[in-house]
């Protein structure tokens, strides 16, 4: 039956419309009562789309009524979903077809498609009643008309009603009367007058045919009873009657009435109103009064059902014969329907870097009603980034109007409101949720410009320091903030051999343990990275400062305590109260109060004659010297600093008592070690002179080269860019220079640079003259000379990093004694 019915015909139009929505349609043309499953049409094939859009697209049907078509994607066919019944889906109109859509996605498309449902003969011609009555006079003449109900054939075309026939044949004959309207008349024709007397009743088979394959019929059974004569038959005031209702009007609302008049009186005269044909969609919904013609409402009419009802009214007197007339009935719309909304595709989710114009939501709009009552109009609410855009007749598109920022606003409540134009207005609404989703568009951002950090130098390594903290206003991933720590050196070592940073957590850990004394602070940078593709990052510059502690004790410079060598420190008997004897030096290389120093004398010979000042350090007399006083006077003085705990150093002091250098050397010969000295006394002094002599020379041609040579680079390193760090050391002179007492060792200046080559050395005045060395050979000379010159070459110095020039002067004093100066 497919390979006879089937007609299939494609048109394919496509109009290219606004914001990329593309809008075309095609037709195909199937017959009904199709097995589900069947194939309608490559729609594929026939839009010109690939297979493999239709599967990224997500394509689907979308329809207002049941779904009769379904998608194959894989294929791209359209098949029969559910069985189609032509009759139910559309009755008597022609032609009947679906209207659908095919959506897709990314990007948003859509296509109308028309299936036309062909006709088969799949139902046969009924009657609405099983028999009918007549009452006919005898005296009927020949081509007398007698109305018959038509059949009623749900199919259409040539399988629809086509033919009667009436039998037996004997006196009556069917013949069908063309109406204005297209419609035919049934009407039994008396062909033979009747004869009471021979026949009382007759019976009678209407049959009606349709033109199908196979043919299909139905059958009514025509019961005629024969009356005597009756000659008039009743005849309507007029062969059409018109009328209008309200939809919605209640029941028993009175339509019209109809009248019809017979000029034969008694029974024959006495006119019955009946309903003789109806069309389907008015059954029901109508009734007659059979004596007063008055046609009335039953049920409940609906303009978006049907716009016009056709009744045919038959007027019989008792005598049997009948007139009729049609009644038009027309249904007044009225604005009953609200907006139906449909969503034919929308986006969750958008991202917050969409283009101006981007098609979020498509909207199908319609209303039943019609003219005014069908116009519809659609809004949205205001203060948002979109816009409501009509692409075509009742077809709307939602889309981006302005720059979106899911920093400021993650998700919008979008409600769409469709009024039409009827009195009163009816509306509908409905309400779209929007999902921004995150671009990462933003960069951490640290709560601080800069950062400064306190550590306690002797820390533990691994021990954390302070934690640095930044924020994204993006979100999830695009927000996950990792710190690193950024390549640099400090004091040309890398900065990660100093500390790390948590990359989850910004905390800042101490790599090594510090000393305040080598390196007081350092800054670095610390650059905070999203997680983001591609990432975005942001800077900051972070400060340590190291906190001193009191881990150094104090080093005493002078006088300077060697093991292989008496220092004694003269002091004349007539030496008035307050002469200055010495001074204690001693520096702590700690800082602030863990680097104030306090002198006490711990032990002395004679406690009653000597003092130390707390401040300075300098040993005075604190009594008039006297006769009865030992030459040999021992004094310990304990250096302390202010830190807590604290920590000191402890200098022996040697001092002679005597006006003569003869009586000095008498006393101090008790030592054991310088007995040796004694036997060879003047033979070890020829020879420090000699030595000392030959060291002086070889010093001034050491600084005069030196300064030849400095002369020279000096040319050389006027250009560099290196830079010069001035460092005075503290003069170490006497302040109290004008009692006349001992002076010190020789002042010093130093200056240094990264570069030894611009170090100097400026010497000052003769100090003290009065130090005595007692030394049994020239060794304890040179010890004592390399010991001094050690204090300022240990690891620990704060000037291990830089080259010194030392400059060392050695001359004899007037008591043939000798001292070294720096």
């Amino acid at each position: 039956m497919w390979d006879i019915t089937m007609k299939r015909q494609v048109l394919l139009f496509i109009s290219v419309l606004s914001l990329d929505a593309a809008l075309g349609q095609v037709s195909y043309s199937i017959p009904e009562e199709m097995a589900k499953g069947s194939f309608v049409g490559n729609i594929a094939q026939d839009l010109g789309l690939d297979v493999k859009r239709l599967k990224s697209g997500r394509a689907r049907v979308f329809t207002h009524s049941d779904e009769y078509i379904e998608l194959n994607n894989d294929r791209g066919v359209l098949l029969v979903k559910n069985r189609i019944d032509r009759e139910a889906l559309c009755r008597q109109t022609t032609p009947c077809a679906l209207h659908f859509q095919i959506i897709l996605e990314n990007p948003m498309e859509f296509y109308s498609v028309t299936v036309e449902i062909t006709d088969v003969n799949d139902n046969p011609p009924s009657f609405e009643k099983s028999d009918v009555r007549f009452k006919i006079s005898e005296s009927a003449v020949s081509g007398a008309k007698f109305m018959l109900d038509r059949a009623v054939d749900p199919d259409v075309g040539l399988n629809g009603l086509q033919t009667y026939k009436l039998e037996p044949k004997h006196n009556f004959v069917v013949k069908l009367h063309d109406q204005a309207d297209g419609t035919k008349n049934v009407e039994m024709v008396l062909e033979k007058p009747l004869d009471r007397e021979k026949h009382q009743q007759l019976s009678l088979v209407l049959t009606a045919v349709d033109g199908g394959e196979p043919q299909m019929t139905g059958t009514m059974q025509i019961l005629v009873t024969v009356l005597d004569a009756n000659d008039n038959a009743p005849i309507f005031t007029q062969p059409v009657y018109k009328a209008s209702i309200r939809e919605n009007a209640p029941v028993g609302t009175v339509v019209l009435t109809v009248t019809a008049t017979d000029a034969d009186v008694g029974s024959n005269g006495k006119i019955t109103y009946s309903v003789s044909n109806m069309l389907d969609n008015a059954r029901g919904l109508f009734e007659v009064n059979d004596e007063s013609g008055e046609i009335r409402l039953k049920g409940n009419v609906d303009y978006e059902k049907a716009r016009t009802f056709q009744i045919n009214i038959r007027a019989s007197d008792d005598g049997g014969l009948v007139d009729s007339c049609k009644v038009m009935i027309d249904v007044i719309d009225m604005n009953d329907n609200k907006p139906d909304i449909h969503i034919m595709s929308k986006s969750n989710v958008i991202s917050e870097d969409a283009s101006i114009g981007t098609v979020v939501t498509m909207i199908h709009i319609q209303d039943a009603d019609s003219n005014e009552n069908g116009k519809v109009r659609c809004i949205m609410n205001n203060d948002i980034p979109f816009v409501l855009k009509s692409t075509s007749n009742n077809f709307y598109s939602l889309v981006t109007d302005s720059e979106l920022d899911r920093e400021r606003a993650s998700e919008y409540n979008i409600t769409v409101t469709c009024s039409d134009e009827g009195v009163p207005s009816l509306s509908s609404s409905v309400a779209l949720t929007l999902q921004i989703s995150d671009v990462n568009d933003n960069e951490p951002v640290f709560e601080r410009s800069s950062y400064e950090a306190y550590i306690v130098e002797n820390n533990i390594p691994g021990v954390s320091v302070f934690t640095v903290r930044a924020t994204d206003a993006d979100w999830n991933q695009n927000a996950r903030v990792s710190y690193i720590l950024e390549d640099s050196s400090v004091n040309g070592v890398p900065v990660s051999s100093y500390v790390s940073i948590s990359a989850d957590s910004g905390v800042i850990h101490a790599v090594r343990s510090f000393d305040y004394e080598q390196i007081k602070d350092f800054q670095f940078r610390v650059k905070a990275q999203d997680g983001g593709s591609p990432p975005l990052s942001s800077n900051v510059t972070v400060k340590i400062l190291i906190q001193d502690q009191n881990d150094n004790p104090p080093q005493v410079l002078y006088p300077v305590q060697t093991g292989g060598s008496v220092v004694a420190e003269m002091v004349p008997r007539s030496a008035d109260v307050g002469y200055l004897v010495t001074k204690v030096v001693a520096v702590d290389v700690d800082s602030g109060q863990n680097a104030w120093l306090s002198y006490k004398l711990q032990k002395a010979t004679d406690r009653a004659l000597f003092e130390v000042g707390s401040q300075n350090g300098e040993i005075r007399t604190i009594r008039q010297v006297s006769d009865k006083d030992a030459v040999k006077q021992r004094l310990s003085v304990i250096v302390e600093d202010n830190g807590q705990p604290s920590r000191s150093a402890t200098v022996i002091v040697n001092v002679a008592v005597a006006d003569s250098f003869p009586e000095v050397l008498s006393e101090f010969s008790d030592f054991p070690h310088d007995k040796e000295y004694n036997d060879n006394l003047t033979f070890y002094l020829v020879l420090a002179l000699a030595v000392v002599s030959f060291l002086f020379i070889t010093c001034l041609v050491v600084i005069i080269s030196v300064k030849i040579y400095r002369w020279r680079q000096s040319r050389i390193l006027y250009h560099s860019n290196l830079p010069v760090i001035p460092y005075y050391p503290p003069r170490y002179s006497d302040t109290l220079g004008t009692t006349g007492t001992l002076q010190h060792v020789y002042n010093y200046e130093v200056c240094r640079t990264t570069d030894s080559r611009k170090s100097d050395c400026k010497f000052g005045r003769a100090g003290s003259q009065n130090v005595l060395i007692m030394d049994p050979s020239c060794s304890g000379t040179m010890q004592r000379m390399q010991s001094e010159k050690s204090i300022l070459d240990e690891p620990d110095s704060p000037l291990e990093t830089q080259h010194i020039s030392i400059c060392l002067s050695v001359c004899l004093s007037h008591h043939s004694g000798f001292r070294i100066g720096y």
